[in-house]
């Protein structure tokens, strides 16, 4: 569909967070990126949230009506504004994730965004990835690739996303694409932001702790902390992902603590998450960058720095932009299927075969 020349993407991303969509631009040929545009984020309202958080868990025999109009309205106006862009990037709305059993479910039509924007729409990223016995996350990691390169890394790093779930990429920028062996490596570590969000609207209906405030006053309580990492999640080998409440029980375990105990027992479940998550990388890392809303909580940032053996800084330390960063996946993304190229492999989400995955719709 597009020349191998660079064009203008636009991609844009709801996470499991349920904070808003983010949009941004990159400039790109799908292998080497030249460029990043502008970038916007549109909340969600509180209404609009409370739709979203109860369609959570369905499937598409399941009524989500609302929840897709929710999404495509609000993708929509998110990206009005951004013209002159050749192809959008469009990831929808995660709403469930099995991919050993009933698959992954993503919500938003990309054909009625196509035609409501008058640009060509690429969507349905994980499904085919799924089909093909892939886990069809996390999808980024080629980008991270290609985002090693332009910041010209020579060692072993890792980009660490911190969103609702927490997922991690090995990238090796000695390798020159990402589909190469050894190029990478990726998969979720486990819960990240969620919990602690879920425990903050629960409790104070409030949508986070803002600056891990209520985690600083509270201590970590072993026990629960211990029975947390019992989860035999943390022994598979990756590549693995996770659905947004695939450890439903860490409510349950901080349930009877105080409510600054239970924020800081959360915070470091997901820092450990993470530590034994770096226990699968092929080599130790040089330093890892962190992106995703987890990154503006000084506890658990903290609490990485002091946890792991290599320097944790976020992403903006080397130019890129955090809070976009999965939005300018999806465009990039976008143009790697629009040229069929490969957007997974077996070494980031354990499908059998390199798969470019994803639907074109033109308006």
């Amino acid at each position: 569909m597009l020349s191998g020349k660079s064009v203008r993407a636009v991609g844009a991303m709801s996470g499991t967070s349920l904070d808003g969509v983010d949009v941004a631009i990159v400039e790109t040929d799908g292998e080497v990126i030249f460029g990043f545009g502008k970038s916007g984020y549109r909340a969600y309202s509180d209404t609009e949230r409370t739709v979203l958080r109860a369609a959570l868990g369905n499937w598409p025999t399941d009524d989500v009506r609302a929840a897709k109009g929710v999404i495509e309205a609000a993708h929509i106006e998110a990206l009005h504004g951004f013209e002159g862009v050749d192809i959008i990037g469009f990831h929808g709305q995660t709403l469930a994730h099995d991919p050993r059993g009933r698959g992954t479910h993503q919500i938003g039509d990309g054909a009625h965004l196509a035609r409501a924007l008058g640009v060509p729409v690429v969507w349905g990223f994980r499904t085919s990835d799924v089909a093909l016995g892939g886990e069809g996350a996390p999808l980024a990691p080629f980008y991270h690739h290609a985002l090693a390169c332009k910041i010209g890394a020579k060692a072993p790093l890792c980009f660490l996303n911190l969103g609702g779930v927490g997922n991690m990429t090995w990238v090796d920028p000695s390798k020159e694409k990402p589909e190469d062996e050894g190029a990478l490596l990726a998969f979720d570590t486990g819960p990240a932001n969620a919990p602690i969000n879920d425990l903050m609207t629960a409790r104070f209906g409030t949508p986070y702790d803002k600056d891990g405030a209520l985690a600083r006053g509270g201590e970590v309580v072993g026990a629960s902390l211990e029975l947390f990492l019992e989860d035999p999640y943390f022994a598979r080998m990756p590549p693995k992902s996770l659905d947004r409440d695939g450890f439903g029980d860490m409510i349950g375990l901080v349930r009877e603590l105080q409510d600054g105990d239970a924020a800081a027992t959360l915070t470091a479940m997901c820092a450990a998450a993470v530590l034994r998550g770096m226990e699968h990388c092929p080599l130790p890392p040089e330093r890892v960058l962190v992106c995703g809303g987890g990154r503006h909580n000084p506890v658990l940032m903290e609490m990485l720095e002091v946890s792991l053996d290599c320097p944790v800084m976020p992403v903006e330390s080397v130019g890129l932009d955090g809070d976009m960063l999965e939005a300018q996946a999806f465009a990039y993304l976008a143009v790697r299927v629009a040229r069929g190229l490969p957007t997974s492999g077996p070494s980031t989400t354990g499908v059998r075969a390199l798969v470019g995955g994803g639907e074109v719709s033109r308006p």
